[in-house]
Order: C-alpha cells, then sequence, then structure tokens
C-alpha cells in the first residue's frame, strides 16, 4: 500500500487508508485531505506524486488547481466585506459599481452576484478563453450585457462569469485585485496554501492535473432540438446550451495541455484558477465551521456566516440540469434526503455549505458538526470513478 504522510487521527484511519488504496492502485496519483473539528486538524494527510511518471512525490507543500473550489474562497472574500460594513449584500451592486446598472440589471443585488441568480451565467456567445484572460474587457463586456432573467428569480450556476464578476466587486470595493486581497487578508493571516495567480516561482510546488477520460473530449453544447410547452424544462435546457456556448468552461480543447499552461496558471480567476492543496483550502474554510475563527484569526462573525444559510433558490438549477439549494455564496446541503444534485452523496444538513471544482476537490463547511472537509487531488474523475465521495462517506461513518 502507497505510502500517506501527514497526521491521521486513529479514529479516523479508515479514511487515511481509503488515500492510501487509492494511490496504491493508481487510481490517484497523487492528493491530499484535509478535516478539522471544533478547530483540531483530525486529518491532515497527502501522499503520491505530482506526476504520472513519478518523478517528484506529492509533499507537504504541494499544490494543485481545484478549479471551482476555488469559488468558495472568493465568496468569503466578499463576505469578509460584507461582515466589515463595506459591503451590503442587500444593497444593488451598482451601488459599488455604477456601470453595473445597465440593461435591467439596476436592482440587480450583491447576494444575487453571489449566489448564481443575478441572470450572468456566461457572456453572450460567441465567447473565449482568449477573451476571458482580457479581465478587464470581459467584465465589461458582463457589465454591459442584459440579465438572461430577473435577478433574483432563478439560479444558473455561473461557472466561467462568477470569477469576474465579484473579482470586479471586490476591486471596487477594496481598490485591491481579488487576488491580492485574498493574499493579504486571507491567506497571508492563516499561513494557507492557496494561490490566485501564481508566480513563475512558485510553478515548482504544481502538481501536474489530469483530465478524467470522459473529460478528453468535451462535447459543445448545441440547443435542445426540441423545446415545446410539453417540456418542462425547455427554459433550463436553453439556458444550459447558452451558457455552455459563451463559457469558457464549456468549450472543446486540450484539458491536459490547457490547465498545466503557464497562461492558465498565472491567471487570476476567482471561479476556476486557483491553486491550493487540502489544507490551504481547509484553514480557509474552517472560519465558516468554527465561529468565524480560524488558525486564531477572525474572518467573520457567526452573524455573518448565519446569512450563508438564507436560501436563494431551490429547484433544477439550468447549468446541470439538477436540484441546487442556492445560499448567499455557497451550494446549500440537502436538507431532508440525499438528492441527485451535482454531489449526489452529500448527507443532509441545515447547515452545510460547499462547492467542489471539476474532477472532484472538495471544499465543504458543515458548520452545525463544526466540521471541515477538503480535499483536492490531481487525477480528475468524474462519474461512477469519483473517490470524493468514497472519501467523504468514509469519514462521516466513522463519526
Amino acid at each position: 500500500m502507497s505510502d500517506v504522510n501527514g497526521h491521521c487521527d486513529p479514529r479516523f484511519a479508515r479514511v487515511h487508508d481509503a488515500l492510501a488504496a487509492s494511490i496504491a492502485a493508481g487510481k490517484e496519483v497523487g492528493a491530499s485531505l484535509y478535516v478539522n473539528i471544533d478547530g483540531e486538524d483530525v486529518i491532515d494527510v497527502w501522499g503520491g506524486w505530482r506526476d504520472k511518471e513519478h518523478s517528484a512525490p506529492w509533499s507537504e507543500k504541494t499544490v494543485v488547481n481545484v478549479f471551482s473550489a476555488t469559488k468558495t474562497v472568493t465568496s468569503l472574500a466578499v463576505l469578509m466585506l460584507a461582515d466589515r460594513g463595506q459591503i451590503d449584500l442587500f444593497a444593488p451592486v451598482s451601488r459599488y459599481w455604477p456601470e453595473f446598472a445597465q440593461n435591467g440589471k439596476e436592482k440587480a443585488e450583491v447576494r444575487h452576484l453571489i449566489s448564481h441568480t443575478v441572470g450572468l451565467p456566461a457572456w453572450e456567445p460567441p465567447f473565449s478563453l482568449a477573451a476571458a484572460m482580457d479581465v478587464e474587457a470581459a467584465t465589461a463586456r458582463l457589465a454591459s450585457q442584459a440579465p438572461w432573467w430577473e435577478p433574483g428569480t432563478r439560479g444558473s450556476y455561473h461557472a466561467s462569469s462568477f470569477g469576474h464578476l465579484n473579482g470586479e466587486l471586490v476591486r471596487r470595493v477594496t481598490g485591491r485585485s481579488l487576488s491580492q486581497f485574498i493574499a493579504e487578508e486571507i491567506v497571508k493571516p492563516l499561513d494557507a496554501d492557496f494561490y490566485l495567480g501564481l508566480s513563475d516561482a512558485d510553478f515548482d510546488k504544481v502538481a501536474t492535473v489530469y483530465p478524467a477520460e470522459e473529460e478528453g473530449r468535451p462535447v459543445a453544447a448545441t440547443a435542445p432540438s426540441s423545446a415545446s410547452s410539453e417540456d418542462d424544462l425547455a427554459v433550463e435546457r436553453a439556458i444550459s446550451a447558452r451558457t455552455r456556448l459563451g463559457s469558457f468552461s464549456g468549450q472543446k480543447r486540450d484539458p491536459l495541455a490547457l490547465f498545466n499552461s503557464p497562461e492558465w496558471r498565472r491567471a487570476e480567476f476567482g471561479g476556476s484558477s486557483g491553486h491550493a492543496n487540502a489544507r490551504g483550502l481547509g484553514r480557509i474554510m474552517t472560519a465558516l465551521s468554527h465561529d468565524g475563527m480560524s488558525r486564531g484569526v477572525k474572518l467573520l462573525s457567526p452573524e455573518t456566516i448565519s446569512l450563508i444559510f438564507r436560501e436563494q433558490f431551490r429547484g433544477v438549477d439550468s447549468y446541470y440540469m439538477k436540484p441546487v439549494r442556492w445560499g448567499i455564496g455557497y451550494a446549500l446541503a440537502p436538507l431532508e434526503k440525499k438528492e441527485r444534485g451535482p454531489l449526489p452523496f452529500m448527507r443532509p444538513g441545515k447547515r452545510t455549505c460547499y462547492w467542489y471544482g471539476t474532477g472532484g476537490s472538495l471544499s465543504i463547511a458543515d458548520v452545525e458538526r463544526r466540521i471541515t472537509f477538503t480535499y483536492a487531488m490531481n487525477q480528475c474523475q468524474s462519474g461512477r470513478h469519483s473517490l470524493n465521495g468514497l472519501y467523504y462517506d468514509t469519514f462521516y461513518d466513522c463519526l
């Protein structure tokens, strides 16, 4: 069985063993897992390799692209500004970003912006990754765009646009870029391994990320062929197709080349280009599950944490065509029973918020039980091959 380094409380030895077995079997290349309960690190382990050639071991400081788990840190940044009174979550976005009040978005509120309900799930197609890399121009384009629905009335995951929208909000309020705010106000105080925009000097810490086999050849989105009045989800299907055509997250490309490129590693997309390990994400998310505190640093008040659980949307999310509950800044766990949502293994919880990244990275705060659970890996998985649910279930079965 493969060596796994770090610390694991004996109560959760089965989690350690599950990770070790996955690495030994070649299901994982390299990975890290972290769990904090009530301020105590009970699991902080890592193992495997940074590459399939086994030329460099996955070390304590290895980081990897965690894709959309980046959004959990971006949302925290916005919530911190709300906690400090610099942002009112229920105020119009245009109070802080005047140009946003165009084409029917005058009443769109900050809470809509971080809850995937603002109506800008993508750019009007056609759109490209190259266009997204020009962050200033791409963001201005979103500000001038008409919403695809009345803000606050529908939920649809803002896969590619989330980082541009909320990064600009942070910049308008603080005068600092989102990456600068996160580095100075979150990462440095918590000594967390999280980077939004890697410097070339940090490239030697990064694990090569490998796409899941099913993701090697993305299928181009197409409009539904028979959206009729008899199709109860016709509107959702149309939004889903339109979103993929206007997102850099849904386009054909070579993911192995793209997500390991210097350009992607340097990108400061607050929705997708963050690089971290499980401990880095975990130290950040512990602020949500531990009364706003992590490592003795106060980031939020309990009152602001409670706002996360104000449900903004419940129903079929148009991007996923699956049920999602959106709170303020995070998805919320199902209330009564498991659902066939983005993470079907997610157990019910009245005060559990989460999000995840392409391929399996996890960032979960179980506030009711004061648990933080995070996971980062470099071999992406999908569908029945996903390992994140295995580790999650193994941990909760140990409680």
